[in-house]
């Protein structure tokens, strides 16, 4: 499905976070945005998944007016709009599994959520979505214990649950060292490719944007500079979206280079389920 910005809008006082924003983004793609800190990054993301409301334009996804959601259908929005976050937003007291199925509370009644029972078909869903982020073993421990990498794995899975249309990442791999940044995007970059989800992730590397997104949007005081492929993403739109240093320089790439090296093939293992905890999923229910 089409979705669609049309002079999206977010002001906040006399400051104009977000301004006159407009893309048509197609179903399936991954896309990067990247700028500046206070481009309006975050606030984008946020006005889509309708955490931030527009101060003006409108959001929409084929036939559905996102900007004028209310009640049920915003939250509706909400679980098929997935978002993650650069610090994780788990409960840290809960054992990782009982956090991925937080994903399905939008999917069930009230009564059962608050009683927090879950299905043996969701726990099975849980467990694969461990399994394919290659972090089963995790389930039983309390999602605190866990490196950050690990963290924003069960996240990603936790949106997995969700089953969304589309997946908003802010920043998700900022608080990450090269090698867990490397494993949460191409765990992206296999949603996006396998089940033809569109994600849309904030990303302040410029060699992340683009390695992993087939089209990157450039911000920069609140308004899109540039929109083109990873190719065309040149030094002079490098310039257009951060400007230049102190001294009047461009901006030097292999400042921001997380020097992640791409292995598909290591993709593809990662991405082969195993056994794991299917048989403590099915006791547990």
């Amino acid at each position: 499905m089409q979705f669609q910005l049309t002079h999206l809008t977010r002001q906040f006082g006399s400051n104009t976070a977000v301004d006159k924003v407009t893309l048509d983004i197609p179903s399936g793609q991954m896309v990067g945005v990247i700028g500046r800190s206070g481009a309006g990054k975050s606030t984008l993301l946020r006005m889509i998944n309708r955490l931030v409301d527009p101060t003006a334009g409108s959001i929409r996804f084929g036939d559905l007016e996102v900007s004028s959601l209310r009640g049920s259908a915003l939250r509706n929005w909400q679980r098929d709009c997935a978002m993650i976050f650069q610090q994780f937003n788990l409960v840290p007291r809960l054992d990782v599994l009982t956090n991925v199925l937080l994903g399905r509370l939008n999917h069930r009644s009230t009564g059962l959520s608050l009683l927090g029972l879950f299905t043996r078909e969701e726990r099975l869903m849980a467990i694969a979505a461990l399994e394919r982020l290659g972090i089963e073993q995790t389930a039983l421990q309390p999602a605190g214990t866990l490196s950050g990498g690990q963290q924003q794995r069960v996240a990603i899975a936790r949106a997995l649950m969700q089953s969304p249309k589309m997946i908003l990442a802010d920043e998700p791999i900022a608080s990450l060292d090269p090698l867990n940044a490397k494993i949460v995007m191409d765990a992206l970059r296999d949603i996006n490719e396998r089940e033809g989800i569109t994600i849309i992730t904030n990303l302040h590397t410029l060699d992340t944007a683009r390695n992993y997104c087939e089209r990157i949007i450039g911000m920069a005081r609140g308004r899109v500079v540039f929109d083109g492929s990873p190719n065309e993403l040149t030094a002079e739109a490098v310039h257009e979206i951060y400007g230049a240093d102190q001294h009047g320089s461009g901006i030097d790439e292999t400042m921001t280079s997380t020097s992640i090296n791409i292995s598909r093939q290591d993709n593809e293992a990662r991405a082969i389920p195993s056994p794991g905890l299917r048989t403590l999923a099915v006791a547990e229910a």
